[in-house]
């Protein structure tokens, strides 16, 4: 078990439908309480030996820490890029409201 119980999980993809359909499928399979969609933005990165820039959208996603295998795999699973991004980001405090829903609306996940 981990030190802490809930996380954000983000991600990146190349476009507004790609990031909505990331967040609403994760959202509807309960891997996540809720999603925010932020973009476009700019990402400056190495790929395949060189510097690359790309226009992407940002998926901040609400969970769990136990819940997270499973959006790490649906994420992969549904995302368009070779090596996608999915880090998971701990959250050591918060209002206690806000985190039983997060419990509440991940629980009934298969």
């Amino acid at each position: 078990m981990t030190e802490f119980e809930h996380v954000q999980v983000v991600t990146t993809t190349d476009s507004a439908e790609s990031a909505a359909s990331l967040a609403r499928t994760a959202v509807e399979a309960r891997l996540a309480a809720c999603a925010q969609v932020f973009g476009p933005l700019c990402s400056i990165y190495w790929w395949e030996g060189k510097v690359d820039t790309a226009q992407e959208w940002r998926v901040v996603l609400k969970t769990t820490a136990a819940a997270y295998p499973e959006l790490e795999a649906h994420l992969k699973a549904g995302h368009g890029y070779e090596v996608p991004e999915v880090v998971m980001l701990p959250i050591t405090a918060g209002n206690p409201e806000y985190l039983e829903w997060i419990d509440a609306e991940t629980a009934g996940r298969s």
